[in-house]
């Protein structure tokens, strides 16, 4: 597995809510960082004439790493569809160095909700490491997906744990 291959993961889970319930909370860019040992927190960025979730509006995420410590990034939305599809780039959107993405599907009982991570094809802190080990880049690859995929379980299981409560 290469970085120039756009290495991907995605973790999905079943939801016994309906998608018009799930989105707010998949909108909500600041949620994920209850559930991810990562991501810090994140808001909207000034810009819009209503910042929120639109295409092309930007946010601003601060995570920390114990390898890398804290940084910041901003991302833009590309694609904000309710309540099926909400979708952004961090970075540049022509070339991001990750993309994301929450899918709601209706299915009998409720929802499969999904999330995805898409490493780049742009640079970022993880090419800096791939560059001054190129002989580990698979390795160095696969390690980073198993730490998002451990952090959108947790999400996802966030979400599902607050959709299927009690709305009142």
């Amino acid at each position: 597995m290469r970085f120039a291959d756009r290495p991907a993961v995605e973790v999905d889970v079943h939801v016994d809510a309906p998608p018009e319930r799930l989105w707010p909370l998949v909108v909500d860019i600041d949620l994920p960082a209850q559930f991810s040992s990562e991501l810090q927190g994140a808001e909207w960025l000034p810009g819009a004439s209503d910042p929120g979730p639109a295409v092309g509006a930007s946010f601003r995420g601060r995570n920390t790493h114990p390898a890398r410590g804290g940084w910041e990034t901003v991302s833009v939305v590309t694609a904000c569809e309710e309540p099926r599809l909400f979708a952004w780039a961090v970075g540049d959107p022509a070339t991001p160095s990750a993309s994301w993405a929450f899918e709601l599907t209706p299915e009998p009982g409720g929802t499969r909700l999904r999330q995805r991570a898409e490493l780049g094809p742009g640079p970022s802190g993880l090419t800096r490491i791939i560059e001054s080990m190129p002989d580990k880049e698979e390795l160095i690859i696969a390690r980073r997906l198993e730490e998002h995929q451990t952090n959108m379980k947790a999400t996802l299981e966030g979400m599902k744990a607050l959709a299927e409560g009690d709305p009142g």
